[in-house]
């Protein structure tokens, strides 16, 4: 290592503890928080780029924030992928300029032979400042699994995952945010953390996926705030149709959750906790819950959560509402994409003191 790389590395350590003290210190809790922006999005845009549609880089960290600063959003959570520290420097250098947080996005090592790369995601993260790392492990398990067996391999394989990631994390003092991410309920993501019991291993948590599972939305609040490393926020609207129920992404405040109650219980469990959007600027998607695929991978989810969420459906249920987008050219969908972000940071800003 050469002189400068070691003081990039003095600079970064540094950086990485005054994070933490003010972390454990509560430093700056009494500055308002600015909503930040989940790469996903910008899902859309990032589509457009890699067909060469779109003039722009929003996968590369550096224009990513830019942008979001432009926009009014307080940080970005996204991939930072694995830089070096002559970048990583400026990066942080360019977030702190702009008062803006920046949290990691990651998977988790399959294997042990896929540890060195995890690590190295890790360090850059921290390198860039960020204290978080939002982990995604799954899909809709609905649609992914057809048997109960397929996915209790699925939740053995995401143990060995996280016994090969949490080392890691703890190693270089990084927090893992495991996404709620229409996957596992609470009583199997709870048992989950509980059973590694790491101080570095917490919940991303979505407002909205877990409405997928059956779970009242309020419910899985109260239960992951404790564990609360990071937070997705999202709107939805729902319908019926003959196999379910539709769930669709809408702009905050246009749908049935109640967002500012949802990040009051956040911030009394986690003062430090940030808040990005994630939007999907897409059709509604559709939960088969009256189909037998459907409960293949559920072996014990009371009667009762089924009927209390298609009540809950019927009683706010607004089908005229819910977009209807699909179709629209990639163009039109990309300024589509970007005027519903920014009403998000507008109700944010007005509701929620983000």
């Amino acid at each position: 290592m050469n002189r400068r790389e070691v003081l990039y590395s003095i600079a970064g350590g540094l950086a990485a503890a005054v994070g933490d003290w003010a972390t454990v210190y509560g430093a700056g809790q009494g500055k308002r928080k600015r909503l930040g922006i989940a790469q996903f999005s910008y899902n859309i845009r990032l589509r457009a780029e890699r067909s060469g549609r779109v003039k722009g880089r929003l996968a590369e960290p550096m224009d990513f924030l830019d942008h979001c600063h432009r926009i009014g959003a307080g940080g970005i959570q996204m991939n930072i992928g694995v830089q070096n520290r002559m970048y990583t420097r400026k990066l942080r250098e360019k977030a702190q300029s702009y008062d803006m947080f920046i949290e990691g996005s990651a998977g988790l090592p399959r294997t042990a032979s896929e540890v060195e790369r995890f690590d190295a995601t890790i360090r850059t993260a921290g390198e860039v400042g960020a204290s978080v790392v939002r982990i995604a492990i799954g899909g809709r398990r609905y649609e992914q699994f057809d048997s109960a067996e397929k996915f209790k391999a699925f939740a053995e394989r995401t143990a060995k995952s996280l016994q090969l990631a949490e080392p890691v994390a703890a190693r270089h003092r990084m927090r893992l945010a495991i996404e709620n991410h229409k996957d596992w309920r609470i009583e199997q993501m709870l048992g989950m953390l509980k059973r590694l019991d790491s101080e570095y291993v917490g919940v991303c948590v979505d407002t909205g996926n877990s409405f997928a599972l059956l779970e009242d939305p309020m419910a899985v609040i109260e239960a992951y705030a404790p564990y609360g490393f990071a937070a997705h926020l999202k709107d939805m609207g729902v319908a019926e149709y003959k196999d379910g129920f539709l769930l669709a992404d809408v702009t905050l405040g246009q749908g049935i959750l109640d967002l500012p109650r949802m990040v009051r219980i956040l911030r009394k469990a986690r003062p430090e906790i940030q808040f990005n959007l994630e939007m999907a600027t897409r059709d509604p998607l559709k939960v088969p819950c009256l189909t037998e695929k459907y409960w293949a991978t559920f072996e014990d989810v009371p009667a009762f959560d089924l009927a209390r969420t298609l009540r809950y459906v019927r009683a706010n249920a607004s089908p005229e509402s819910l977009p209807k987008v699909n179709h629209l050219p990639l163009d039109e969908l990309v300024k589509l994409e970007e005027a519903n972000i920014k009403k998000c940071l507008a109700y944010a800003k007005e509701h929620m003191d983000l």
